[in-house]
């Protein structure tokens, strides 16, 4: 358990799955209720609460970000945004006939469209991991932590912002050629 919103925040940032557990735990019972009583279903609260945990990690990734309020308020109002934005969508929608079941291989290809993007962010995290040190840590600072030039500069000893930029792209085009050899190889 994590004292502090501020703490949790932290964990969540890196991915610690026993903070997003944590959250999940915590905060979903309340979003699906409400949700419920607005004339949703379990299944629209656990969409509309996996897109408030996606918004919420991408947040606690930026360090620039500030929770100005507790991490359930944060969630609940996001949730609460999304669905009357889903209503509003759905209202504007011309009605679908609700006598026609859904098509089953729409479903599957959700599914085989979300397992190749996980296999391809694997192999990705992969490729990252053997690039090797700077690099590894250069564009992790750069993507993972929106690092400006300037930072990165400074934390890995370059003269100046634009030889650092250099070094980036030199690191990406290393990562790239990994990446894309160890796909051939497949």
């Amino acid at each position: 358990m994590y004292p502090t919103d501020e703490e949790l925040l932290q964990e969540l940032a890196t991915g610690a799955r026993q903070a997003t557990a944590q959250v999940y735990r915590k905060h979903y019972p309340t979003v699906m209720r409400w949700l419920q009583s607005a004339g949703g279903s379990e299944a629209d609260a656990a969409d509309l609460f996996q897109e408030a945990m996606m918004v919420l990690f991408e947040k606690a990734r930026n360090p620039e970000f500030r929770l100005s309020c507790r991490i359930g308020t944060y969630l609940f109002a996001i949730c609460k945004h999304l669905w009357y934005k889903k209503l509003e969508r759905d209202r504007r929608m011309p009605q679908l006939d609700v006598a026609l079941e859904p098509d089953a291989s729409a479903y599957e290809d959700d599914l085989n469209i979300h397992r190749e993007r996980e296999e391809h962010y694997a192999q990705l995290d992969a490729a990252l991991e053997s690039l090797g040190e700077p690099c590894r840590s250069l564009l992790r600072a750069f993507y993972h932590q929106d690092k400006s030039m300037q930072e990165i500069a400074a934390a890995f000893g370059y003269t100046n912002p634009d030889n650092a930029k250099t070094q980036k792209y030199k690191c990406l085009m290393r990562l790239k050629k990994i990446f894309f050899n160890a796909k051939a190889l497949e």
